[in-house]
């Protein structure tokens, strides 16, 4: 198993219940938003994909109007968790598959929408999984890609990033809307509507969601502390070190 990868099993099998109950997670104009658009544009028939499902949020959402919805991630405890709870509410479109999102185990054109949700900041090859997403899109199919978006000013998101790496070991990078829209873009895929909303971040349930250990608690506290003005203004740093991100929604077609 990758390093990277067998971090990613590590951290986030055990926490696969703090996820599905994350009111982070489970609920969202994010989610509300993506519902309208894929019921707007898809018909019933639709078969999808969600790439790195983590608890299933996404595919819980998407499922009632979707005729097949697979959920991938590389976690078992998390596709286990999927699997259960799609069960206890009877989602008898939804099935799970363990795989990356670098490299996704289906045949060309398996789907007329592949869609991702709090994943991407995940992958370490980005370009690869939309390359292969692009693969397994139909001709003419839709992407939808919702995760928190990096900061356009370099100190900014500088901090932010280095926030995100002291929380969890298996982060790589939140990208800009100006970075999402340039690599949709050359990976032949035409944005349609992005929107994007402040996402709320409460300290303790934050750190506790990914059991961040108490010397990177400490220096997140310190991060904070230390960080320009401008920092703490841009991310509404708060004594609690509670702040605020921003979440973006991009709805693309192949």
């Amino acid at each position: 198993m990758a390093k990277h990868q067998q971090a990613i099993q590590e951290q986030f099998d055990p926490q696969a219940q703090a996820y599905l109950s994350s009111q982070v997670h489970r609920a969202g104009p994010d989610l509300a938003l993506a519902k309208t658009l894929v019921s707007q544009e898809l018909p019933a028939t639709t078969a999808a994909l969600d790439v790195g499902c983590g608890a299933g949020h996404l595919s819980f959402a998407l499922a009632p109007l979707m005729t097949r919805m697979v959920a991938l991630d590389p976690s078992p405890a998390m596709l286990s968790t999927v699997a259960n709870t799609a069960t206890q509410n009877q989602l008898t479109q939804i099935e799970t598959c363990q795989g990356s999102a670098e490299s996704l185990p289906f045949a060309d054109a398996s789907f007329q929408l592949v869609a991702t949700r709090y994943s991407a900041h995940h992958w370490t090859q980005l370009e690869v999984a939309l390359r292969e997403i692009r693969r397994v899109l139909a001709p003419g199919g839709w992407l939808l890609v919702i995760d928190v978006e990096g900061h356009e000013n370099p100190l900014v998101d500088t901090h932010m990033q280095a926030m995100e790496l002291l929380r969890d070991r298996s982060h790589v990078r939140n990208r800009s809307a100006s970075e999402w829209q340039h690599l949709l873009q050359s990976n032949g895929f035409k944005l349609q509507q992005h929107q994007y909303w402040p996402i709320y971040l409460e300290f303790t349930s934050w750190v506790q969601r990914m059991r961040t250990s108490a010397l990177r608690i400490e220096m997140l506290r310190a991060l904070q502390t230390e960080s320009p003005q401008e920092v703490r203004d841009a991310l509404s740093i708060k004594a609690d070190g509670s702040f605020n991100l921003q979440t973006g929604l991009f709805w693309a077609r192949g």
